[in-house]
């Protein structure tokens, strides 16, 4: 192994041994006494969302497979999340970065990714930035890290301090220290994939759930096991959903999934704000909608026990868009039937 991948390792290990893990939150709602909601904060990352895990893991992974060397070129296909946290490796192995996105992406998260000396490369949709990433690798003589290819393996699902082992010694002192469910939403797949295989390697009986937002076609190739279904139209929900069935969606490890309109997904980060004060992003709006669905049947079916899930970001960085009345209107809809459903969570009668 050359000098400079070895200090480039040194350097993503480094930077994980200063971090303190994410907090795990209980949330406090009236209508569930013996039924406990935990939204693990990934907002809390150096580059601010759960993605930061992952593009360490992309890194590491290119790093040790001989993909990357100094003067590599790394692009990467992403609506922002993922995009920002591989800008901020990047930069801090002197590498030159390139995210492929569709134009429709916050101003915030195209903002962080220059910040942190990245370039951003517009495409018209979701559906064009894998076949312009591939492009601009082999034109430029890059390494496209393609996400959703190869998340589900290059996180160690056994342990190492993923997502997964997180959750579950942080539960390890609550009431109910074995969750009944963990829900996730799907991007790449592999935050899902992970959840599901440490599950299974630990013996819990919790089951997976993964929610999908509109025009994403993972739940319908769940439902069906086509693995071959493409859609036309972009999912809504900004970073999660997609209009084919990724490489690192893992069917096999979920037990469950749950289509989550987009109006509920919205609905859900502004009904969150008022339980906790503080901004969501909208794929933890889907989340969160997932998680009191499963907690309204346990309520009805008078069973005890915790659900956790995931704040994937912060809502900072949507405030031009999901934090905006005017472009909601336009682009999700109207809110009003499903904030109403989210107020009975609150009443305390």
């Amino acid at each position: 192994m050359n000098s400079w991948v070895k200090d480039s390792i040194q350097k993503i290990n480094a930077d994980l041994h200063r971090s303190a893990d994410t907090h795990l939150f209980k949330l406090d709602i009236p209508k569930l006494a013996n039924i406990d909601i935990y939204l693990k904060d990934e907002s809390t990352h150096p580059t601010g969302s759960l993605k930061h895990r992952l593009a360490r893991s992309l890194f590491l992974y290119a790093l040790c497979n001989g993909k990357i060397n100094q003067t590599t070129t790394i692009i990467e296909a992403s609506s922002g999340s993922t995009a920002v946290s591989e800008a901020y490796f990047s930069r801090m192995l002197g590498l030159p970065f390139i995210a492929v996105m569709p134009r429709s992406t916050a101003q915030s998260k195209i903002k962080l990714i220059e910040m942190y000396g990245g370039q951003c490369h517009f495409v018209d949709s979701a559906s064009q930035m894998h076949g312009e990433s591939l492009r601009l690798a082999a034109e430029l003589g890059g390494y496209f890290m393609d996400q959703f290819k190869h998340a589900e393996r290059a996180t160690d699902w056994r342990g190492n301090n993923n997502i997964a082992q997180s959750i579950f010694q942080q539960m390890e002192r609550e009431r109910y220290p074995v969750p009944e469910w963990v829900v996730m939403s799907a991007g790449t797949g592999g935050t899902s994939a992970t959840l599901g295989r440490y599950i299974l390697y630990q013996g819990f009986n919790t089951k997976l759930v993964v929610v999908d937002p509109e025009n994403s076609v993972f739940y319908d190739s769940y439902m069906t096991k086509d693995t071959t279904l493409v859609s036309d139209k972009s999912s809504r929900i900004e970073g999660i959903g997609r209009p084919k069935v990724e490489l690192s969606f893992q069917p096999d490890v979920i037990n469950q999934m749950i289509k989550i309109p987009d109006t509920a997904s919205v609905a859900t980060i502004h009904w969150l704000e008022k339980l906790i004060g503080r901004k969501a992003g909208p794929s933890t709006g889907a989340n969160l909608w997932g998680v009191l669905q499963l907690a309204k049947d346990m309520l009805d079916n008078n069973q005890a026990g915790s659900i956790v899930s995931v704040m994937c970001d912060s809502g900072e960085r949507y405030l031009d868009t999901y934090y905006n009345q005017a472009w909601v209107a336009q682009n999700i809809g109207d809110l009003t039937a499903d904030s109403k459903a989210l107020e009975w969570w609150l009443d305390q009668n």
